[in-house]
């Protein structure tokens, strides 16, 4: 009897009461978890590594993971190439601007989607949609001349009024997350709200904006990101901005430019280039761990609402 106790026992850890709290389960859950990890960490891993190598720890095959030294000079030489503090205060101000400019308008429009009836909205919807399907090398032989006509070329309004307008980076995608939302709230809590003789304005401010912040979160920080990391667009319509990772695509010629042919440090190597990519992330990386409580809570209330 005892026996047959341990056995049950045994099989019910092993495969658990429905399987999925089970320790096979549980081994290959997290099996596949470590794997994917591993696969997105990796990048990371290998920069940060090789970017506190020294030059005899890169040029030796027997040291991978574990340099011998920790070489601090290649960090020193990269902040002084990308000019680090002037350039994080220039980029930060620039994806401020149009982050918050894509966030408002997308919140706009898609409240005018989700609440407001009029004429061919299937049709603005489907091409709003589409606007994230056309690549923007195919947008841009039209928006170029314009900008050119408008003088807007080599000025920050070259990014910031597309984002106002809802054609930014991916906007469709922070549209149609706003508009998902704001069809899940009742409609009868705007209802109510116009009786009590409150403004379209009125309801859309204190009403269903406050019920949006979720969505705000995850659309300012996914714009972040995008804007923080794009290059084409800012080096085609904005070449006066100098971000950092447009500053890092010149990183070479920049170094050689600081370090001339004939001084000590003039040879560049892979340590000090890592060094300059992990400076250009790092504030993105800052961002995420600082905000990365609300950002996945936001996650699952915007998931849980929209469905």
């Amino acid at each position: 009897m005892k026996l047959k106790l341990n056995k049950t026992k045994i099989k019910r850890l092993i495969y658990g009461m429905n399987f999925t709290d089970g320790l096979i389960y549980k081994i290959f859950l997290y099996l596949l978890l470590i794997t994917f990890s591993y696969i997105y960490l990796y990048p990371l891993l290998y920069m940060g590594v090789t970017s506190i190598m020294g030059v005899d720890d890169l040029i030796n095959q027997g040291v991978n993971w574990v340099p011998t030294s920790f070489e601090t000079t290649n960090f020193r030489r990269a902040i002084e190439v990308l000019n680090l503090g002037s350039a994080i205060f220039s980029t930060t101000g620039y994806v401020l601007q149009v982050s918050i400019a894509a966030t408002v308008s997308s919140a706009l429009i898609g409240y005018g989607f989700a609440r407001y009836e009029f004429p061919l909205k299937k049709t603005f919807f489907v091409l709003m949609l589409t606007t994230f399907i056309l690549p923007p090398q195919l947008l841009m032989v039209a928006q170029a001349p314009l900008f050119n006509q408008l003088g807007l070329i080599n000025t920050i309004w070259s990014m910031v009024l597309p984002a106002l307008f809802g054609q930014g980076i991916n906007q469709a995608i922070f549209i149609l997350i706003f508009y998902q939302f704001f069809r899940s709230i009742p409609s009868v809590l705007n209802e109510s709200a116009e009786i009590d003789g409150a403004s379209q304005f009125k309801v859309f401010y204190k009403i269903n904006l406050p019920l949006a912040v979720p969505s705000i979160v995850i659309v300012f920080l996914f714009a972040f990101v995008w804007y923080w990391n794009d290059t084409f667009m800012v080096s085609l319509y904005a070449r006066s901005i100098d971000t950092l990772p447009i500053m890092l695509q010149r990183f070479r010629s920049s170094y050689e430019t600081l370090y001339p042919s004939g001084s000590d440090a003039s040879t560049i190597n892979e340590g000090i280039i890592m060094a300059g990519n992990v400076l250009t992330i790092l504030p993105l990386l800052v961002l995420y761990f600082v905000g990365q409580r609300q950002f996945t809570q936001s996650i699952d209330k915007t998931g849980i609402t929209g469905e």
